[in-house]
């Protein structure tokens, strides 16, 4: 079971660091112009990078648990996921967050891409910490 849910968290990692470079204002073609003529990157291209930071240590924890054959430290595990998973969230409400405009591709599209996979992401983490719990119950 922790092998499937360590596959899931790579694969969600992966989508996690990629999907959002394909649905921020910048891969449409917007840009800020600044008074004195140059351009700059809305924030939602900021977010963009910024999971992908996020998105590596999620990564290397389901590398971690689908290779990993002991299950001692399962549970602690786990609850690393969960809060790697609530980073991704964080970072698309609160610390950098998305455009004002509600109409934008990074409001309609990254952000509840963004929320989905950091709440999956929690959720195949929170599975680890049940199984983990389970193994625990089996071997007292």
């Amino acid at each position: 079971m922790n092998r499937f849910l360590g596959i899931t968290l790579i694969v969600l990692a992966l989508g996690l660091g990629v999907a959002p470079h394909y649905t921020d204002c910048l891969s449409q073609g917007s840009v800020l112009t600044l008074a004195n003529g140059k351009t700059q990157p809305m924030k939602c291209h900021w977010t963009a990078q910024a999971e992908i930071a996020a998105a590596i240590p999620v990564a290397g924890l389901g590398v971690v648990l689908a290779t990993k054959r002991r299950k001692a430290n399962m549970m602690n595990l786990g609850v690393l996921g969960i809060a790697l998973g609530i980073v991704p969230i964080v970072l698309a409400t609160n610390l950098i967050g998305t455009c004002a405009t509600a109409t934008h591709i990074c409001n309609t599209t990254m952000k509840p891409i963004i929320l989905t996979m950091g709440g999956l992401i929690s959720a195949a983490s929170l599975g680890v910490v049940i199984n983990g719990w389970r193994n625990r119950k089996l071997l007292e």
